[in-house]
């Protein structure tokens, strides 16, 4: 798909590779730097999402080259995701809008019905993209706990536990998680296969990253995915079972991974949530604040 893509000489293009993870993150860490201020990413989230049995990398992607540096690229990850990235030395050239024409048509053979990407509210790719008549879908924050804020207390229900998760409570984790997050996206449900590869398997990964929380019986009914993001610690992903909730688990999971962030070094925590998911609520009763507002903009096809 990448001789679709008309750039302009002498640039190239070709798809990627996983070893290519390394220059994809420069780019996108260019990016953001040069927009934000700061970088929101980091190399493992991408080769996590690379490494994922379903994922054919090279027929997903394409990379842009200035000789053998990569200075743009996109991907159809499947379904209607897709992501890009233009390092800021090479933009005002026309290679956003060939990298979006390019997605759509690589999401077009793929049978989805449309194509979007996260962008910053506000910034160059949103408003490229809202020039391309991409529409708003919905809105997401990220949002931080301060160093030096105290974490509350939140006691769990008589008889429930948190704990790391153990081999045999994977299964039962990515169950609570793929049900719950089921419940406001639409997506195909993620295989097991590649729910271990984007957190068992991210690199970097410990066993004190994924938690649980446990009923009387033993079952698992609650999950939560933190891990450091430099001094930070990220919340990646938390979910309560459906029949478990109100009782106040969600914020103990949230304090439990603050408190275990905070004790492998972390001075932060942020997290990623979003208005389909009514959350944003939860975070703020524990004290968490919004920095930073993204959209997710769309094209049908």
């Amino acid at each position: 798909m990448s001789e679709l893509l008309e750039v302009p000489a002498p640039l190239v293009t070709r798809p990627l590779v996983l070893t290519d993870a390394t220059a994809v993150y420069e780019v996108m860490a260019a990016q953001e730097r040069h927009d934000l201020g700061d970088v929101s990413i980091e190399e493992a989230d991408i080769v996590g999402d690379w490494q994922r049995p379903s994922y054919d990398v090279s027929a997903g992607t394409v990379g842009v080259f200035d000789g053998d540096h990569l200075v743009a690229y996109a991907e159809h990850m499947g379904g209607d995701r897709g992501d890009a990235a233009v390092h800021p030395d090479y933009r005002g050239r026309g290679i956003g809008t060939e990298l979006a024409g390019w997605m759509q048509q690589r999401a077009r053979a793929a049978g989805a019905t449309v194509v979007g990407m996260p962008v910053p509210i506000d910034s160059p790719g949103d408003r490229l993209l809202s020039a391309l008549g991409y529409r708003v879908r919905w809105e997401s924050w990220e949002l931080e706990l301060p160093e030096g804020a105290t974490i509350a207390e939140r006691e769990l229900p008589a008889g429930y536990t948190v704990r790391e998760a153990t081999p045999e409570d994977y299964e039962s984790c990515w169950t609570v998680l793929e049900d719950a997050f089921l419940e406001w996206s639409v997506r195909d449900r993620e295989s097991f296969d590649d729910f271990v590869a984007r957190t068992i398997h991210r690199p970097g990964f410990e066993p004190w990253h994924l938690r649980v929380v446990t009923d009387a019986a033993g079952e698992v009914v609650g999950v939560t995915y933190v891990h450091p993001f430099g001094s930070q610690g990220y919340v990646d992903r938390l979910a309560t079972r459906k029949d478990q909730r109100g009782q106040g688990i969600a914020q103990a999971m949230l304090v439990d991974a603050f408190a275990v962030a905070r004790a492998h070094g972390c001075t932060s925590s942020t997290l990623n949530t979003d208005s389909r998911t009514g959350a944003l609520g939860l975070y703020e009763k524990v004290g968490m604040r919004t920095f930073r507002t993204w959209v997710n903009r769309a094209k049908d096809l």
